[in-house]
């Protein structure tokens, strides 16, 4: 592996790997191992999705975005206590910042949990997704990428155990039948179009695992070392993989949650981009795993930002990012738990 000092891009798995001779998965799994412990980011092909379904996904996300002003907002997000819908460009904020990018969130079609006092409001989350009624085919191909995605990276979630000496089922635990799948269909406007630089502000992500699929417009950059920024360009066939602050959390700092931020396109363009996030289910609490001693000799417990705090309690954890991140939310649904 390229110390991330020197490192000029990421680096790349196959996990088709995984189904090869015993000297292929194990080259897999080390490669998994130092690209998660030293870069916290990789791209991932062989990874079994199919392509043609994430092309369609990128055009029916692309007409989500061209739909009239009145057809998104009627799905807006602040009419839903879950979190899912559509945001203006400049609705979500990051470290108090505007993000310069709208979006459509949804998250696992589930209904709604009764309610009472004694309720954690992290189970205020559960719940179902609003969707379009002006662009009806995209809930479907929404839903069975999702279900896809999910799959995926379930497998390759395994895989990293195996990859960390652990036993194959060790985090199985922490999903059951309900992980907690989240979508996000991400368009940025050119720069004649946003009053910033900022399409995404610079964070870690908070959960296990997440995904990015992008068009050909570059934008997401990875800071492998401080102050150092590398391009995640795109590259066909592939998803951008990167290690949520969970999965730094339970392994003690061993894997590591990179920082990343996404800039805003050039005049005169856009950037249409894909992400799905898996987490733990919202009942789980995120153990330490005991690594074996070689491992744990590496790991320095997990870096977390004093201003926004890790918690292993995962719905807790989640509710805590998306109030911050979306505050009209927050002050229409929530304010038992933010007192505004």
């Amino acid at each position: 592996m390229t110390p991330p000092l020197t490192l000029k891009t990421l680096p790349l798995l196959d996990l088709s790997q995984l189904d090869g001779d015993a000297q292929q998965r194990q080259a897999f799994l080390d490669g998994l191992r130092a690209a998660a412990r030293d870069v916290g980011f990789f791209y991932l092909r062989g990874h079994g999705v199919d392509t043609r379904l994430n092309a369609q996904l990128q055009q029916r996300a692309r007409q989500f975005f061209a739909l009239p002003d009145a057809d998104k907002l009627a799905v807006q997000m602040v009419h839903s206590p879950h979190f899912r819908g559509y945001n203006r460009a400049a609705a979500e904020l990051t470290r108090g910042q505007p993000d310069w990018r709208e979006q459509f969130d949804i998250g696992a079609e589930r209904p709604a949990l009764q309610l009472t006092e004694k309720t954690p409001r992290w189970a205020r989350l559960q719940g179902p997704n609003q969707w379009p009624e002006a662009l009806p085919e995209l809930k479907p191909l929404l839903l069975q990428w999702q279900q896809a995605m999910t799959g995926m990276s379930l497998r390759l979630l395994r895989a990293f155990a195996l990859a960390l000496s652990l036993p194959e089922q060790a985090f199985d635990m922490l999903y059951g039948e309900k992980p907690n799948e989240h979508i996000k269909l991400i368009r940025y406007p050119g720069r004649e179009a946003t009053a910033s630089g900022q399409g995404g502000g610079a964070h870690k992500d908070s959960g296990f695992l997440s995904f990015l699929l992008q068009d050909r417009q570059k934008g997401l950059q990875v800071e492998v070392s401080e102050g150092n920024w590398v391009d995640a360009e795109p590259r066909e066939e592939t998803f951008v993989v990167n290690i949520g602050e969970l999965l730094e959390l339970a392994t003690n700092g061993y894997l590591r949650a990179t920082v990343h931020r996404v800039e805003t396109p050039p005049a005169g363009s856009d950037r249409l981009s894909i992400a799905f996030f898996l987490g733990a289910r919202l009942d789980a609490v995120v153990p330490l795993y005991q690594l074996p001693a070689q491992l744990a000799a590496e790991a320095h417990g997990p870096a977390s930002d004093p201003h926004n705090p890790l918690f292993r309690d995962v719905g807790f954890n989640y509710l805590k990012g998306r109030l911050r991140s979306h505050p009209d939310v927050a002050h229409r649904h929530y304010q038992d738990v933010v007192g505004v």
